[in-house]
């Protein structure tokens, strides 16, 4: 490679497998075309999808064989602006979840993306909390805005709370006037009651559907590939109501028997949205909403960060410090 060409760190990938596939290398930087931004990047959340994509499931099939750079969270500085991108200027703190699902590369040190599939960063607070916002924050937000369209008074139920999506959902459905219910082990309840949660059932101990009943609207953040989750769901909801199921999707088999009963059922998958970014960030500024970072990593160790989410017991977010 050329002396002459910009380079930048990131982690990538030559092959599927687990965490020790993950590695550093240097990559020619970016530049942004028109209508584009390039954002250096302070700060990648990691998700879910990201360690599912690493592994062959997730996001594989839309971002092919390897080699590839995971990560969709961004929180970071516009370093320089396209032809046409009236928004932002350079210097301006941007976070956002680009491309998302095709390659974003957010576990490198400088992304392009659109400019409007970002939104200014939340001023309130530091780039690591933000960079563990957007792919979360997005998630619980079109699924309990743009598709259940909850209203206030309704009942929602949100599988797994205490987690990334979880515990902005809460939060979110908590400033909509519902009444929201959560599943999460014991050790959470006391964090999820002060962020907004009005009940809370101890999976660990019992099934939530011994617990709930008249549900309007699930948000399944855990899928029926652990113990039924989505299908057992489906035993809590009132005539008319709705399953959100976000990992996994609905098979034909789980949409038969929803619409058997009376109910309803919809995958979910998020999209970039840098409008709704915008509100989100307005009320963490206002303090209707706090996120959870329950640790920062160095980039060069987002091998360990995918071992840790993996383990399933996160409370909030895991974050790679990218660059200051």
């Amino acid at each position: 490679m050329s002396t002459s060409t910009p380079t930048m760190r990131a982690i990538s990938q030559d092959t599927f497998g687990g965490s020790e596939v993950l590695h550093l290398v240097e990559l020619p930087r970016p530049r942004p075309l028109p209508t584009e931004i390039l954002v250096r990047v302070h700060s990648a959340g990691v998700n879910p999808v990201d360690w599912k994509t690493r592994a062959g499931g997730g996001m594989a099939g839309v971002l092919g064989e390897p080699p590839f750079v995971l990560g969709w969270d961004v929180s970071g500085v516009v370093e320089e602006i396209g032809f046409g991108v009236t928004v932002f200027k350079p210097g301006d703190e941007v976070y956002g979840m680009p491309w998302f699902p095709r390659q974003a590369g957010a576990y490198a040190e400088y992304v392009t993306a659109p400019a409007r599939q970002f939104a200014r960063k939340p001023a309130g607070i530091g780039h690591d909390q933000a960079g563990g916002v957007p792919l979360a924050a997005l998630t619980a937000w079109q699924a309990l805005v743009d598709t259940a369209q909850v209203q206030p008074g309704q009942r929602v139920l949100i599988h797994a709370a205490a987690g990334g999506v979880g515990h902005l959902a809460v939060q979110f459905a908590r400033h909509l006037g519902a009444h929201v219910i959560g599943t999460a082990s014991a050790a959470k309840h006391e964090w999820l009651r002060d962020l907004g949660a009005d009940e809370l059932i101890d999976y660990t101990t019992g099934r939530f559907e011994d617990a709930v009943r008249d549900v309007d609207v699930v948000i399944d953040l855990v899928g029926d590939e652990h113990d039924a989750t989505s299908t057992r769901s489906l035993d809590v909801l009132r005539p008319g109501g709705l399953l959100v199921a976000v990992p996994s999707g609905v098979s034909p088999e789980l949409l038969d028997h929803a619409h058997t009963r009376g109910l309803n059922a919809t995958p979910f998958l998020v999209e970039p949205d840098g409008p709704a970014l915008t509100r989100i960030a307005s009320l963490i500024d206002q303090g209707e909403v706090t996120v959870e970072v329950e640790d920062v990593l160095p980039l060069a160790q987002a091998a360990v960060a995918h071992q840790r989410g993996e383990q399933g017991r996160t409370r909030g977010k895991l974050v790679l410090h990218v660059t200051s």
